[in-house]
């Protein structure tokens, strides 16, 4: 069901108010159309939380580029859905959406019904027994950045090397820790 609107003038009057930048007038477009743009968000993800999320992106965009909106190309509510619909289908395309929808919730995982063995330990994943196979360089700047907690940037500092060689050398550790790790 579509929001009903008294007259062209009550329309033409949101759309004023909210270029005169009216956070009251964001206000009323949220509580008029919020439920109808929801339940067409709802329909394009499928998903509650989700399209409640885009709802409020799409109002920031609706806010954003009011001055955009042309009455004479449309009514308010139709320019609304597009962008709602737009942001809608953005998210579904993301590379975000793309890999929580190939997820699982550990809750929910068989994962979770087996128990752990007795002898692991998180914080030893023989990460440390890998770094010994790397060059010195190499495992210099990897021993700072994963076990000292440092930032590449701050490495660079520390060793008095520049940035690239420092993202060279993490590159090559990783090259060599994924094919001793086999």
């Amino acid at each position: 069901m579509l929001p009903t609107i008294s007259g062209p003038t009550d329309e033409d009057g949101l759309v004023q108010r909210l270029l005169a930048r009216d956070e009251r007038a964001m206000r009323q477009v949220d509580e008029r159309y919020g439920p109808n743009l929801l339940a067409v968000i709802r329909r394009v993800v499928g998903e509650e939380t989700q399209a409640q999320d885009i709802l409020q992106e799409g109002l920031l965009k609706i806010w954003l580029s009011i001055a955009s909106y042309d009455a004479g190309r449309g009514r308010l509510f139709t320019w609304m859905v597009r962008i709602c619909c737009n942001q809608a289908i953005d998210s579904l395309r993301s590379p975000r959406n793309r890999f929580h929808r190939g997820t699982q919730s550990l809750d929910v995982a068989e994962v979770r019904l087996a128990p752990a063995a007795p002898t692991f330990q998180p914080e030893h994943i023989g990460v440390r027994e890998l770094t010994r196979h790397l060059q010195h360089r190499q495992r210099e700047v990897m021993n700072l950045l994963y076990f000292g907690g440092y930032t590449q940037v701050e490495v660079a500092e520390v060793l008095d090397i520049p940035l690239a060689t420092v993202k060279t050398r993490v590159r090559a550790a990783r090259l060599a820790l994924a094919y001793f790790a086999r």
